[in-house]
């Protein structure tokens, strides 16, 4: 008897962000609904992701620069967690996996077109 994967749970790091869109080749080869905890790894091809919004990250990081270019010591910042996630589905994924899809995913996503982009 053969196992079948039912699923993966990609750890967001480097590696995956590298492999993002060569994970979505083999996960949509083998037909194996894929998820990770950042948008770009959505963006590649994979079903879904569910994590801190990457573009509020950004604005984060572009204040921290700001206060130390202002003459703030590193140091004395305090460590902020992200305020906002957001959840990102492929819906070009979604339909070539034959997933059904509960109208409140929809409602509560960011669905990105077959392009690709929101």
């Amino acid at each position: 008897m053969r196992a079948r994967v039912a699923g993966i749970v990609a750890v967001p790091d480097n590696l995956i962000f590298e492999q993002a869109v060569t994970f979505a080749q083999f996960t949509a080869k083998h037909r194996i609904p894929a998820i990770s905890g950042a948008a770009g790894f959505t963006e590649a091809g994979n079903l879904m992701s569910y994590g801190p919004s990457q573009r509020d990250v950004y604005v984060t990081l572009g204040r921290y620069v700001d206060r130390i270019l202002k003459g703030a010591k590193p140091a004395d910042l305090p460590v902020e967690n992200p305020s906002k996630v957001e959840l990102v589905v492929n819906r070009s994924t979604f339909n070539a996996l034959k997933l059904p899809v509960p109208q409140a995913l929809w409602r509560s996503a960011r669905a990105l077109s077959d392009n690709g982009r929101a």
